[in-house]
């Protein structure tokens, strides 16, 4: 467990070890302390898509809540979790377990439009709400060359749907249609709007 600064004073737990959850809540000026809890992140039978990210979030939210409740000063305060996929064809593309899988991945992206699927919660001992943010996005056509090189940069191997918008994988992109940041991980506005009620 971490501080996001050197001020003991904050108001809400992250429920993530994602470096671009942090930076993009820190970016919005607030101070915040760090659990990781762990959640098995595998898609139900008959699990929609949404319903899946939408689930995902609110479980590490409420397993957050759990880890702190043993911390009497800070079992009062609220949790976001998120969690991010990308589909394609209505299938979830997770993180890649190798190369060949992060090929297949980028494959089935290459010259056509797929959407990113970001949701957040925020949770107490008492409630969760939870916002979900769906951003259409268009890769150019990749070469498996390209794929290739890609993937020997290693930026690949923790990311969704095997790429990164915020870095080397943003050249694939030829345009998007809602939130860039919600791609990255954590939409600001409606992050914002949420913690909102509780802090």
């Amino acid at each position: 467990m971490s501080n996001s600064s050197d001020s003991k004073h904050f108001n809400f737990y992250l429920a993530s070890g994602s470096p671009r959850r942090k930076e993009l809540l820190t970016q919005l000026g607030y101070q915040f302390n760090i659990v990781v809890p762990n959640i098995e992140e595998q898609k139900q039978i008959n699990e929609s898509p949404v319903d899946y990210v939408k689930r995902l979030s609110r479980e590490k939210a409420q397993a957050g809540v759990k880890l702190i409740s043993s911390m009497a000063e800070a079992s009062e305060l609220p949790v976001l979790g998120a969690d991010t996929i990308v589909v394609v064809d209505d299938q979830v593309l997770e993180k890649p377990n190798d190369y060949a899988d992060c090929l297949r991945m980028l494959q089935a992206l290459s010259d056509r439009q797929h959407q990113v699927m970001t949701s957040v919660t925020v949770a107490t001992s008492i409630e969760h709400h939870t916002k979900v943010v769906i951003t259409d996005v268009w890769f150019k056509s990749l070469t498996e060359q390209e794929i290739e090189t890609y993937w020997q940069t290693g930026e690949p191997c923790d990311k969704a749907g095997g790429y990164g918008i915020q870095g080397i994988g943003g050249r694939f992109v030829s345009r998007i249609d809602g939130s860039f940041h919600a791609v990255m991980g954590l939409p600001l506005y409606e992050t914002d709007e949420l913690l909102n009620r509780y802090i």
